[in-house]
C-alpha cells in the first residue's frame, strides 16, 4: 500500500549559503586597493586569510559567540572574589584566529616600533575580513594593538610588555601577564558624570611607593576579560595614565570589581563592562598630569580600526545582498536582473568600492607618516573624517541591504540582523560623531599650514573629477571660517567624500567619476538607487564586488 505524503510544499527560489569562499579573492575593490597602497605582496597572505575566515566554519563561530554571550563570574565557588568573564568556545577559537593572524600586533616590531612597509594596509585588509564575519571580538583586538602607542611613553614598561604582546599565541587563561603565552590590553576612560568630557573624571591615583593604588570607577571598562587595562585617574599632578594588570605583583587577583556587563543593543559577543577600583594597584605610563596627551596615541589607531570594520559590516551586507538577489527569482527573473534592483545594488557597491579605497588611503598615510610630513598630516586630518563618514554610513547601509532581502534579512537566522545591530557602535565608540568633527576642527587650528597643504593636495587630485572643485572650494570655506563648528557636519561629511573620489580616483578612475558626479555634484541623492546610473556602469560595480558564484 502506498504511504501518503503529509509534505505541504518543497523549498525552493532561496539562495545558498554564502559561505566556503575566499573573501580577499572575492572582492576586487579590496584586492586592487590594497596593491595600489604598496600591499600587493602580501597576496598569498591574504588569500590564505580570507580563505580561512570566508568557511562555514568561521560563520558558525560567529554565529554562536553572538547567541550565547558571555557571563560575568563574580565569585569562585568558595565565595573569594574573581571577577571573571565566561565566553562561548566559539569567541575563543575568533580570537585565537585573529591572533594567529597578528591583528593584535602585526603593525609593531619586537621592540614596539612601527614595522613599517605596508604593515597598516595589509592589518587592514585582514580585519576587514574579520569584521565581515564576526566584528565584536575585534574590541579587544583593536585595543591591545593600539596599547601599545600609549605604552611608548613609557619605555620601560613597553619592554617588558612586547615580548608577551609580541607573541601571536593566544592564551585565555586567567593568569598573571607575565606568565601568559599572549596577552590582551583593554581601556578604561568613561566616567558616568562625564562621558567625553574625561577631564571630569573622578577616579583617584593615590600614590604608593614606585606605584600607585587606583579608586573610583568607570562607567564603560573595555574589555574586561582583558590582561591589563590603560585607565585615566587623577594624580596630584592632574589627569593621568596607569596600567592596571588584573593581578598584583604578589600573585593576588588586582582590586577591580566588575559591577556588571552592559546589555548592549550589538556587540554582543563582546563583554563591555562597568567597575569599581578599590584600591588597585598600578604603574603609570607616560608624564604625570598629560594622561589625555598619552592614551590619544592609542584611540587614534581604535578610531582608525573603527573606519575599518564598518566598512567591512558594510561589505559583507552588500555581498549577502547581492548574492540573494542573483539567486532569488521574481516575476519570472532574477531580482538582480530587475533594473530598479540593479539600481540600488550598484549604488550600494559604489559607495562599499569608495569606502575601502578611503579606507586604505588613510592606512597608506599611517603606513607613511613617520617619514612623510604631508602623510603624517592627512593621517591627523583624516582619521576623525573618514571615521565620522564610513561610521555613520554603515547603519542606514545595513538596512538596505536587509531590504533587499526582505523578511529573510529581517530575521536573526541570518547574519543581516546581526550586522545592523552592530553597526551603530563604531559611530558611538572612541569618539561620538560630533567629536570626529570638532577633532577635524581641531587639526585645522592647531596644524593649519599641513592641513591646507592637505586640501591642497585633495583639489588637485579631483579636479578633473564632476563636483570635485566646487566641492573642494565648499569644504576649504567652511573648515576655514571663524563660526565653523555650526557647519562641520557638512564640511566633514564632504571633506570625507572629497577623500574618497580621491583615493578611488587613484584604484579605478571610471568609478570615482561616477562617486564625484552622485555624491559631490549638484544636490546628491539621500537613498541608495536613486543615483543615475547608466545600465554599464551598473553591470560594472556589481561584476566589481561580487563575481557569480
Amino acid at each position: 500500500m502506498t504511504q501518503p505524503s503529509f509534505a505541504t510544499h518543497e523549498v525552493f527560489n532561496q539562495s545558498p549559503p554564502l559561505e566556503d569562499v575566499d573573501l580577499f579573492g572575492i572582492d576586487r575593490p579590496l584586492v586592487e586597493a590594497v596593491t595600489f597602497n604598496h600591499g600587493g605582496n602580501a597576496h598569498v597572505e591574504l588569500e590564505a586569510f580570507g580563505r580561512k575566515w570566508g568557511t562555514a566554519e568561521m560563520a558558525e563561530y560567529g554565529r554562536l559567540a553572538n547567541e550565547i554571550t558571555p557571563k560575568l563570574k563574580t565569585f569562585d565557588p568558595k565565595g573569594q572574589r574573581r571577577d571573571q568573564v565566561e565566553f562561548h568556545p566559539a569567541y575563543h577559537e575568533l580570537m585565537a584566529a585573529s591572533f594567529q593572524a597578528g591583528l593584535h600586533n602585526s603593525t609593531w616590531d619586537e621592540h614596539g616600533k612601527p614595522a613599517g612597509g605596508a604593515s597598516e594596509v595589509v592589518r587592514a585588509a585582514k580585519f576587514y575580513m574579520a569584521a565581515q564575519v564576526e566584528a565584536g571580538h575585534l574590541c579587544p583586538v583593536t585595543m591591545t594593538r593600539a596599547s601599545v602607542a600609549a605604552l611608548a611613553a613609557q619605555p620601560d614598561l613597553l619592554a617588558q610588555v612586547m615580548p608577551v604582546l609580541g607573541s601571536r599565541n593566544y592564551d585565555p587563561t586567567f593568569a598573571p601577564w607575565p606568565t601568559k603565552r599572549g596577552m590582551s590590553v583593554g581601556m578604561g576612560m568613561t566616567e558616568k558624570q562625564g562621558g567625553t568630557d574625561v577631564r571630569t573624571n573622578a577616579t583617584r591615583a593615590i600614590r604608593d611607593g614606585d606605584a600607585y593604588r587606583i579608586v573610583g570607577h568607570k562607567w564603560f571598562m573595555s574589555a574586561p576579560m582583558c590582561d591589563a587595562f590603560l585607565v585615566l585617574a587623577q594624580a596630584e599632578e592632574g589627569l593621568s595614565c596607569f596600567f592596571m594588570p588584573r593581578f598584583a605583583p604578589d600573585g593576588s587577583v588586582n582590586a577591580l570589581q566588575f559591577q556588571r556587563l552592559k546589555d548592549k543593543l550589538g556587540n554582543r559577543s563582546n563583554a563591555s563592562s562597568e567597575v569599581e577600583f578599590t584600591g588597585a594597584y598600578a604603574v603609570p605610563v607616560g608624564e604625570a598630569g598629560r594622561g589625555i596627551r598619552t592614551i590619544i596615541q592609542m584611540v587614534q589607531l581604535t578610531r582608525q580600526d573603527c573606519a575599518i570594520a564598518s566598512a567591512g559590516i558594510m561589505r559583507s551586507s552588500l555581498a549577502h545582498a547581492l548574492h540573494h538577489a542573483r539567486h532569488r527569482s521574481v516575476f519570472q527573473k532574477h531580482l538582480s536582473d530587475h533594473s530598479l534592483m540593479q539600481s540600488v545594488l550598484a549604488d550600494m557597491a559604489l559607495q562599499v568600492e569608495a569606502s575601502i579605497a578611503l579606507v586604505m588611503r588613510l592606512c597608506r598615510a599611517f603606513d607613511q607618516a613617520p617619514h612623510d610630513h604631508l602623510e603624517a598630516a592627512y593621517m591627523r586630518l583624516m582619521t576623525p573624517a573618514v571615521k565620522y563618514w564610513i561610521c555613520k554610513t554603515a547603519p542606514g547601509f545595513v538596512y538596505e541591504a536587509m531590504e533587499c532581502l526582505g523578511g529573510n534579512g529581517y530575521v536573526e537566522d541570518g547574519i543581516l540582523a546581526r550586522h545592523y545591530r552592530e553597526a551603530p557602535v563604531n559611530a558611538i565608540w572612541e569618539g561620538s560623531g560630533n567629536v570626529m568633527c570638532l577633532d577635524v576642527l581641531r587639526a585645522m587650528s592647531r596644524e593649519s599650514d599641513a592641513g591646507t597643504e592637505v586640501l591642497q593636495t585633495l583639489i588637485q587630485e579631483t579636479a578633473a573629477l564632476t563636483g570635485g572643485p566646487a566641492a573642494a572650494s565648499r569644504v576649504a570655506r567652511a573648515l576655514l571660517q571663524a563660526d565653523n563648528e555650526r557647519t562641520a557636519r557638512l564640511a566633514v561629511e564632504t571633506l570625507a567624500k572629497l577623500a574618497a573620489a580621491a583615493a578611488l580616483n587613484e584604484v579605478y578612475p571610471p568609478h570615482a567619476e561616477v562617486f564625484a558626479r552622485t555624491r559631490l555634484a549638484g544636490d546628491p541623492t539621500s537613498m541608495y538607487g536613486a543615483a543615475d546610473l547608466t545600465a554599464e556602469q551598473a553591470r560594472s560595480l556589481l561584476a566589481r564586488a561580487l563575481p557569480e558564484l
